[in-house]
C-alpha cells in the first residue's frame, strides 16, 4: 500500500512507499541537503520523488544510494546522475546490470509487449558513481551515514544502510514485509541465512529497520525470516544430495506459509546452480 506523503521513522529520517509495487524510498536530511535511498521503477517514477522532496522539504538532494541493483530499486539512477548527484552503491552492481537487468531491460525495450506493465522505454542504464567494496562511512555534515556491503543473499549486490544517530537501518529486499522474500534474478538462498545472521550482530531491538518493500519492522521481525531462510537452504541441501528433482522437492508448511510454491521453485534453481558450482556450501 502506497503512501501519500513521507513517515517518520527516526529524527531527520523518512520512508515513503510506492505503488507500483510498493517500494520504499529512504529520505536522510542532514545540514547539506537530503539522501535519497533507491530511486524506482523509471525516470518518471525518479521525478516523482524528486518533486516529492522539493514539495514537502524545500531541500536540494545531496547524494543517492542503492541498497541493490535490482530494477524497482535503480532504474530512476539517471535522473540523479544527470543532476550530477553522487549515486553510491555495491560495487557489484554493474556487473549484476550486465548479467540480470540489461538483457531484460533490452529485450522489454524491444518488445514492450512482453511486459506490459513495464514503462522502460526511457530507462538507461546507471550504476553507481561512488562504487563501495567495504564499510564506508558517508559524512552529511553533523551526521554519519554507515553503508556495509552483504554477502550473496537477495542478490551479489546487497548494501546496508544504517543511520546511526537515528538508530535506522534500511536493508533493501534482504528482508521484505508486504510479501515475501524474492529470489531470482541472481538470488543467493544458501547464502541468505548467513547475511541475516552478520546483520543481527550489529542490530540491536531498538533500531526500527526499513524493509525494501512494507512498513518497518524489528530485529525479531528478522530473526523470524532467519528460521525460515535455515529450513529452506537445510531442504535444498538435502534434496540436492538425493538428487531429487527441482519439481520434486516437498516443502514444509512453515515454508509454504510464507513463500508460494512457485517462489520456492526460482529458490531451488538458483540453490542447486550454487550446489552444482561450490559444492556443499552453495556459496
Amino acid at each position: 500500500m502506497a503512501d501519500s506523503t513521507w513517515t517518520q521513522v527516526g529524527e531527520g529520517v523518512y520512508q515513503r512507499r510506492y505503488d507500483p509495487m510498493d517500494v520504499s524510498v529512504g529520505l536522510v536530511l542532514g545540514p547539506r541537503g537530503a539522501t535519497v535511498i533507491d530511486t524506482r521503477n523509471n525516470p518518471a517514477e525518479a521525478q516523482e520523488i524528486i518533486n516529492d522532496v522539493a514539495q514537502q522539504f524545500a531541500v536540494p538532494i545531496a547524494a543517492v544510494l542503492n541498497t541493490h541493483a535490482h530494477y524497482d530499486h535503480t532504474f530512476g539512477n539517471q535522473l540523479f546522475a544527470h543532476a550530477g548527484i553522487p549515486i553510491y552503491g555495491h560495487h557489484l552492481i554493474t556487473r549484476h546490470f550486465e548479467n540480470f537487468e540489461r538483457p531484460r531491460l533490452l529485450r522489454v525495450q524491444q518488445d514492450p509487449a512482453s511486459e506490459p506493465d513495464k514503462s522502460w522505454a526511457e530507462v538507461a542504464l546507471t550504476p553507481p558513481s561512488v562504487p563501495i567494496a567495504e564499510s564506508t562511512t558517508v559524512d552529511l555534515g553533523d551526521r554519519e551515514l554507515q553503508l556495509i556491503p552483504l554477502g550473496p543473499g537477495h542478490t551479489e549486490t546487497d548494501l546496508a544502510i544504517f543511520i546511526p544517530d537515528a538508530g535506522i537501518w534500511f536493508l533493501g529486499d534482504i528482508i521484505e514485509e508486504s510479501g515475501p522474500p524474492m529470489f531470482g534474478s541472481g538470488s543467493f538462498p544458501l547464502g541468505w541465512p548467513e547475511v541475516l545472521r552478520s546483520l543481527l550482530k550489529l542490530i540491536d531491538p531498538q533500531h526500527v529497520l526499513i524493509p525494501g518493500h512494507g512498513q518497518a519492522v524489528d530485529r525479531a521481525f528478522v530473526s523470524a525470516q532467519l528460521a525460515r531462510f535455515d529450513e529452506l537452504a537445510q531442504t535444498l541441501r538435502t534434496a540436492h544430495a538425493a538428487s531429487i528433482a527441482v519439481d520434486e522437492i516437498q516443502y514444509s508448511a512453515q515454508l509454504l506459509a510464507l513463500w508460494p510454491h512457485e517462489f520456492l521453485r526460482e529458490a531451488a534453481v538458483d540453490g542447486y546452480a550454487q550446489l552444482s558450482q561450490h559444492g556443499a556450501s552453495g556459496v
